[in-house]
């Protein structure tokens, strides 16, 4: 039996887990459906989603159509969650994004779609909602292939929209004139018989239909309503004719970790996507992981239990195309692969969280179990970074007020921690505008010796001018560690990217010298070479698009403007003008809140995160937790402290210290 592994995409609220419990109930899974209102569905299992009505992890069911099993992924739709999106969409053969006939085209639908052609993943467009009063059709479909893709192909159409008999018509299989204009695009015999007139019959339309659905060049689109139950069989006759079966099994044993949850027990459960080989219970296994900074490290661990997902699969292993729930490795985390780091090239889809909040516990005796609260639920969201805060606390990157609530439920619910969070603040980064150096030479307060230059690069790039046999390997490794951990702080204490680091100078005093001495002295070097360089702190963008009436267009250009936004151009709609351009993203909200009064109250934005760009003006800090490395006696008081108690350096930076001689 072929197996196809099949996500379910949307922007929230455009009814996919609605949509994911008719489709079971159709196959004959499950014979009540589910209700979202009522906490009742079969993806949504924890309790705060099932009392916000909403998807937070991705979940995982299976059932039958024809010859296949198709392994059902339903996703988060709140923008919030988006790393749950990101870790699904890697081992995906195929997908349905669903839009509400109502709302429409929303922006994280577009969002989603973008990554999907960009990935070139197979993808079905389901319309839910037809039976809904505002319900649209025509005028949905030109937004779609206006606004999500331009090969966009309705394979039927909808007889009254709006009313609680809105059923779906699936067009007569053969000839389609638009099918056919659409598919000649990337078919040659296809456009040779539109040119010469020549007639089209069903197979070679449905053989050309299937191949570019395959290859991410056409996306079908259906109506339907998970509620009533209409255009549901016609979207599974998709699912088994048009959309590929998972490819074939490679040769060496390979599965991607895409989801990690705990069993009522409080065992740790990963799940797994097969590409080739077995994997058995008892067995032991290698897990790689591509590390935020370029790094690739690896793991041991064993398999203390396997239960592959869908009854029609040999339980006693995991292969090819198969998905798994796993049990026995603790060390895991999204995004591991098992058995091979083939692919693990640490692209990110989705830009991480620009908002950085600091929790503290409502009981100062529970600081302790708090960051360990926050690092262990960490493990399961590779977005989700921590760090110490000057005062105590404990920071934490987040996409928005959502993700907080449910951070906040989840560690009462879980973990008996009630946590109070402060105000957000947008993350920026730094860069090096210049290349420095700088050498500390052994015996001038520390035992090594470290050298390094930084230039501009590109990610974290790490290298060695000195004889790799210069150390002891496990000092080689302290100093690369450390160095790459102290670039979370640069000059004006943000992250630093786009670096090149080279290890110039290094020496030790046997048997003195341990790891942790260059551990110490790492950051110090690093960050007086970082000094010398000099860095630019660049603020985070959002790219948006603003549809305003024909006659607001100058008004609204001008503010934007007189805001700080880069215009990227204007086109028109039938509404009247599209604007694009970027922002920054500290300015949204207050652009937001003046287009109403500026286009008449009828003003539509959108946007998605636009990259960054750099501060104008005196660059914002960040407060510093690591003693200030750029003020000698500051740092080695520093690190004479407990390490319990981080000494808060709040305004230091390399023009308010001093440099030491070298």
């Amino acid at each position: 039996m072929q197996t196809v592994n099949l996500g379910i995409v949307a922007h929230v609220d455009a009814g996919k887990t609605s949509l994911t419990e008719r489709l079971l109930h159709a196959t004959g899974v499950i014979d009540r459906l589910g209700s979202v209102d009522a906490g009742t569905t079969q993806t949504d299992t924890g309790e705060i989603e099932r009392r916000r009505g909403i998807t937070i992890r991705s979940a995982v069911v299976s059932f039958t159509v024809r010859d296949r099993q198709v392994n059902l992924l339903d996703t988060p739709g709140h923008s919030d969650f988006v790393a749950e999106v990101e870790r699904a969409l890697g081992v995906l053969d195929a997908a349905v994004l669903v839009l509400s006939a109502v709302e429409g085209v929303q922006p994280h639908s577009r969002r989603i779609m973008r990554v999907l052609r960009s990935l070139g993943l197979p993808t079905l467009i389901f319309v839910n909602k037809i039976d809904r009063a505002g319900a649209r059709v025509d005028e949905l479909v030109a937004d779609v292939r206006r606004l999500l893709t331009p090969t966009v192909v309705p394979l039927g159409t909808v007889r009254a929209p709006g009313t609680p008999g809105a059923s779906y018509r699936p067009h007569p299989r053969g000839y389609d004139q638009r099918l056919a204009e659409v598919l000649a695009e990337h078919d040659d015999d296809v456009l040779a018989a539109l040119v010469d007139d020549l007639p089209l019959d069903g197979d070679r339309v449905d053989e050309a239909l299937r191949a570019q659905v395959a290859a991410g060049q056409v996306h079908p689109l259906l109506f339907g309503s998970a509620l009533s139950g209409a255009g549901v069989p016609e979207l599974l006759d998709a699912v088994a004719a048009l959309l590929p079966p998972s490819p074939p099994a490679e040769s060496d044993p390979r599965a991607r970790v895409f989801a990690i949850e705990r069993d009522p027990s409080g065992e740790r459960v990963a799940y797994l996507r097969a590409y080739g080989g077995q994997f058995r219970t008892r067995e032991r296994v290698t897990a790689y992981r591509r590390e935020p900074d370029g790094r690739t490290t690896a793991t041991r661990g064993r398999i203390t239990r396997l239960d592959v997902v869908g009854a029609a699969t040999d339980r006693a292993a995991l292969t090819a195309g198969h998905i798994a729930r796993v049990v026995g490795l603790t060390g895991v985390r999204l995004g591991d692969q098992l058995g091979s780091p083939a692919g693990l090239d640490g692209r990110s889809h989705f830009p991480a969280p620009t908002l950085e909040a600091v929790v503290r516990p409502r009981e100062a005796s529970r600081t302790l179990a708090l960051h360990a609260a926050l690092l262990d639920i960490a493990d399961t969201d590779p977005f989700l970074r921590t760090r110490v805060a000057p005062d105590g606390g404990t920071s934490v990157l987040l996409y928005g007020e959502v993700q907080r609530e449910v951070l906040s439920s989840t560690l009462v619910e879980t973990y008996g921690i009630e946590a109070e969070f402060g105000p957000g603040r947008l993350m920026h980064v730094e860069r090096p505008t210049g290349t420095g150096t700088a050498v500390e030479i052994i015996g001038h307060g520390f035992f090594g010796t470290v050298g390094f230059r930084v230039e501009p690069g590109d990610g974290v790039d790490y290298r060695r001018e000195v004889e790799l046999g210069s150390l002891p390997l496990s000092f080689h490794t302290a100093i690369e560690e450390a160095a790459r951990a102290a670039l979370d702080q640069g000059c004006h204490g943000w992250p630093v990217t786009d670096i090149r680091i080279t290890l110039t100078h290094s020496g030790y005093w046997s048997p003195i010298t341990t790891a942790g001495h260059f551990r110490d002295l790492a950051p110090y070097v690093l960050m007086q070479a970082l000094a010398e360089a000099g860095t630019r702190v660049f603020e985070p963008c959002r790219r948006f698009d603003v549809e305003v009436p024909a006659d607001r267009l100058g008004p609204v250009t001008s503010y934007l403007s007189r805001l700080g936004a880069r215009l990227d151009g204007t086109a028109a709609v039938p509404a009247g003008w599209r604007i694009a351009g970027v922002l920054p993203a500290r300015l949204e909200l207050e652009a937001q809140r003046r287009l109403p009064d500026l286009s008449s109250g009828e003003g539509l934005w959108s946007s998605t995160p636009g990259g960054d760009r750099p501060v104008s003006g005196e660059p914002p800090r960040r407060a510093r937790t690591d003693g200030n490395p750029f003020d000698r006696v500051a740092y080695l008081r520093f690190l004479a402290q407990p390490p319990s108690r981080p000494v808060a350096v709040r305004d230091a930076g390399p023009e308010r210290g001093h440099r030491s001689p070298r």
